[in-house]
């Protein structure tokens, strides 16, 4: 129906029109049944009234269809209008805490409020502010109620988000982000607001018998009206909430103009990382692992070192985190353990080589045999690999974990534990797992001279070590009264820049060629 009949004058106008067909056709009947009077009293010997009779009955019969039939169209369009607002919802909400979703936002932000709403549409003259929400810590709540108390856990999440204003502004985009659209915020109110986020959800919630708590990441920034879309703002809104994430749970930041340039450079330096993988421009670098018993070398830890065209070495940190987010990690891995394969094979065979995983590749489950397909190309012996794997690796999946673990050891391969003290659990994870070494982290070497505690704690490593039959690694190992200290307690194995930085394969080579004159190389 056109517009203009949904209007009050338009209605009017149809209301004027239809009294005027009716008055026209009562006259028209009126004038009809003078007619058919005289004409049943001139044929009424022919049977003109059995006639009209019948013509009246099958004109009657014929109006109640009609008006059955309009009752059944009627019905049938009230269904399918209400089957399509259901869809409709559907389509635009998520299921689970019955917000509205990622599509119900992005067809808002198409246009302003087009409804008879006058106080929505001035809502929307106002500025207008997107939050961006995100949980810290959601997987670890799925490990321990699993997805159903997952599932709670979201619901009253969403829930405390809408306290805190109009539910019809609360979307979820999906996993553990929410967006929320707030107007005419004040930059004090905005700052207060998102304060309140954060404490609305980190309250605890109680599931299944467990009290379980989750961190929250917000970001925000006001909407250009008129000048963007409103997904513009939404994105800025989220580049400022994943800068409120990488420094750590509970925080919120506004946007600034330098973290979009931050991901600007982040997306440059990912499109060199994947040339630089498929171009093997990544080597590994080998620091001396040195036996501190008898001061031999007793082996090298690789370490994935990148020096772009323009000479600048990119950190270690940068680019493995971001191989690490983009899956390109697997590939890394593959081609740098290849490498230090090979190298390793010209070595001594009694230098082993010592290789770090990635916690996110504890996730996979084919990590074992990509390992050993490596160890088969380059003919190193399983033997002669060490594998490092940190606490933190261990907590991604514990089942997972717990079988490429076993499936390393009965490979031959041994298991480090690394970076031992920083992590979650360390002696949980010395109860359940099996390792050959823990290695103590350089942050315990650094500062046990000006920490009574930090001492005792070294102490206490290398006591356990001894006791659990493990051998101990340290690491940071810088200064030779921090030797005399370790050779003390009776630390197996050394690593630090007292022994040596990290170095080239080439310079590995001389390494081992200058520390033992006498011994030959296996290559």
């Amino acid at each position: 129906m056109p517009v203009f009949f949904q209007s009050r004058a338009g209605r009017q106008c149809m209301s004027i029109v239809g009294l005027g067909i009716t008055l026209w056709l009562l006259g028209t009947l009126l004038r009809f049944d003078d007619g058919l009077a005289s004409f049943m009293t001139d044929f009424g010997a022919y049977g003109a009234d059995k006639l009209v009779l019948g013509l009246g009955i099958a004109g009657a019969m014929s109006f109640i269809y009609s008006v059955l039939r309009i009752a059944d169209l009627r019905k049938e369009m009230e269904l399918r209008v209400a089957a399509q607002v259901k869809a409709d919802w559907t389509a635009t909400h998520d299921q689970l805490t019955k917000l509205p979703n990622r599509y119900a936002f992005e067809r808002r932000a198409l246009a302003r409020p087009i409804k008879d709403d006058e106080a929505e549409i001035e809502k929307w003259d106002d500025n207008v502010t997107i939050f961006s929400v995100d949980l810290d810590g959601f997987k670890k709540v799925n490990d321990l109620v699993g997805h159903k108390g997952g599932d709670v856990l979201l619901i009253e999440v969403a829930r405390r988000i809408c306290a805190l204003g109009n539910a019809d502004c609360v979307y979820r985009f999906g996993g553990d982000e929410f967006i929320i659209v707030a107007f005419a915020l004040t930059a004090q109110r905005e700052e207060r607001f998102a304060k309140l986020l954060i404490q609305a959800v980190t309250r605890p919630i109680h599931i299944d018998g467990f009290a379980v708590e989750v961190g929250a990441s917000v970001g925000y920034d006001r909407w250009a009206e008129g000048a963007e879309p409103l997904e513009d703002a939404a994105h800025r809104a989220d580049l400022a909430m994943y800068e409120a994430k990488s420094r750590g749970p509970n925080h919120f930041l506004v946007f600034e103009t330098s973290m979009q340039d931050k991901v600007t450079e982040r997306a440059a330096l990912e499109t060199r990382l994947r040339a630089a993988i498929a171009n093997k421009d990544i080597k590994p670098f080998y620091q001396p692992l040195i036996d501190l018993k008898t001061g031999q070398l007793c082996g090298f830890e690789a370490l994935a070192r990148w020096t772009g065209e323009d000479g600048i070495r990119i950190p270690p940190p940068v680019f493995i985190d971001i191989a690490e987010e983009t899956g390109m990690i697997t590939a890394l891995f593959e081609d740098l353990l290849a490498q230090a394969c090979s190298d390793a094979l010209t070595w001594p065979a009694h230098v082993m080589l010592s290789f770090n995983v990635s916690p996110v590749q504890m996730e996979d489950k084919l990590l074992t045999s990509r390992i050993l397909k490596v160890l088969s190309a380059t003919r190193l012996p399983p033997q002669r690999l060490e594998v490092e794997i940190t606490e933190n690796a261990l907590i991604q999946d514990p089942a997972i974990a717990a079988v490429i673990l076993e499936e390393l050891h009965a490979a031959g391969i041994q298991i480090a534990l690394d970076d031992f003290g920083t992590g979650y659990s360390s002696l949980a994870q010395l109860a359940r797992y099996r390792f050959d070494k823990i290695k103590i982290d350089k942050s315990f070497i650094a500062t046990y001279r000006d920490d009574e505690r930090q001492e005792k704690i070294v102490r206490a490593m290398l006591g356990l070590g001894r006791s659990l039959n493990i051998k101990t690694t340290a690491e940071g190992v810088e200064e030779h009264g921090q030797l005399a200290f370790l050779l003390q307690l009776g630390c197996d194995i050394g690593q630090g820049y007292l022994f040596g930085k990290a170095m080239s394969a080439a310079e590995a080579s001389i390494f081992i060629r200058d520390r033992n004159p006498n011994l030959a190389s296996t290559a």
